[in-house]
Order: structure tokens, then sequence, then C-alpha cells
């Protein structure tokens, strides 16, 4: 009798287990089914001919991006407007639902207590490139936005310096073997 509700329970588990790997298979299927069948944030708005997206950096005294700092973009002709908040590097970005005839709407953009006036700005016969504008606060921590992340110069750098190191080792290894090898031919050279 315990030999038997051992196997049941045996038998059970490995059924749960294998539920599952198979729910974590559908998890990970629907995750990625997601993520191809509904595009990005930015993409995810409209079509380019009908998104325009004001970003742009606000830096303190010291020159460093000021971290989680709100920023009020607002299109004050039809009084629709957002409130973002920086990321670590001071950086903001503000998508809005604009059409051709959104051209020349006055822009209000405040951060840190300044306010900035502009215009909206864009070739209404482009339909392809994205329309936007970038406006910053303050001096000294615009970066390029479209670049690369700073950590992954320094991870690709660390990589390269790991590689250079084990194929170094390699070498001076091999090179110590084949020395020993020598050394123990010639020694039974001598002995006979």
């Amino acid at each position: 009798m315990f030999e038997t509700s051992t196997r049941a329970t045996r038998t059970r588990s490995g059924l749960q287990q294998r539920w599952q790997r198979g729910q974590g298979f559908t998890v990970a299927f629907a995750a990625l089914w997601l993520g191809v069948g509904f595009p990005s944030d930015g993409s995810a708005t409209h079509e380019a001919d009908h998104r325009f997206t004001v970003e742009g950096f606000v830096c303190g005294a010291d020159g460093k991006g000021m971290v989680n700092t709100d920023v009020l973009v607002k299109d004050t002709k039809i009084s629709y407007g957002q409130v973002v908040k920086t990321d670590g590097d001071g950086y903001y970005r503000a998508t809005f639902h604009l059409h051709n005839e959104n051209l020349g709407d006055p822009l209000l953009i405040e951060a840190k207590g300044e306010q900035q006036n502009h215009k909206v700005q864009f070739d209404p016969k482009d339909l392809e490139s994205e329309r936007k504008i970038q406006i910053h606060f303050g001096t000294g921590c615009v970066h390029d936005v479209n670049s690369p992340p700073t950590w992954l110069w320094w991870g690709l750098g660390g990589t390269a310096a790991v590689v250079a190191g084990a194929v170094g080792v390699k070498r001076i290894v091999k090179a110590r073997r084949k020395q020993g090898q020598k050394r123990g031919k010639t020694q039974g050279k001598r002995k006979h």
C-alpha cells in the first residue's frame, strides 16, 4: 500500500512538472506574440504621419541630468497636454496624436519652473519620417538620444578585455606545455 501511494504521488508530480513546463512555454509564447503583435510605445500611438514627439533633457546647474523631474508638454491650441518624468539621464519624451492641420500649433513646455514656447514644426508632405522636436532645459547634459547607451560601450570593452585575457592565458599555457614536452623528450634521449 505504501509503495502504491508513493508511485501515485511520483506520477502526479511528474504530470504536474510537465504541465508547469507546458504552461511556462505557453506564457513565453504569449509574451513573444504580444511583443511582436503590438509595436513598441512610440509606434503604438499612431503612424509617423499622425505622431509628433517632444523630447529633450532637463539639467541642473551642475550640468547633470535631473532625475524624476516633471515636464509639462502642451499643445495650447487644442488644450491637450502631458506631464512626463525624466529618466536617470534627465531625458524626457512626450508623444502626441497630431495631424497636418496641427502644423504651427503653439507648444508650451515647462520644467523646473521654466517655460519655453515653440511651434509644432514638420514637413506635411513627408509621411515617413518621425515628426519631432528637441527642447532642452539647462546645459551640459544633452546626449545623442539615438546613440547606444554608455553602459553598452563599457560592457563591450570589458568583454573584449576578458576575451583577450583568456586568449593570452591559453597561449601561455599551450607554450608551457610544449616546453614541458620538449624537455621530456630531451631527457628521455639522454637516459638511453
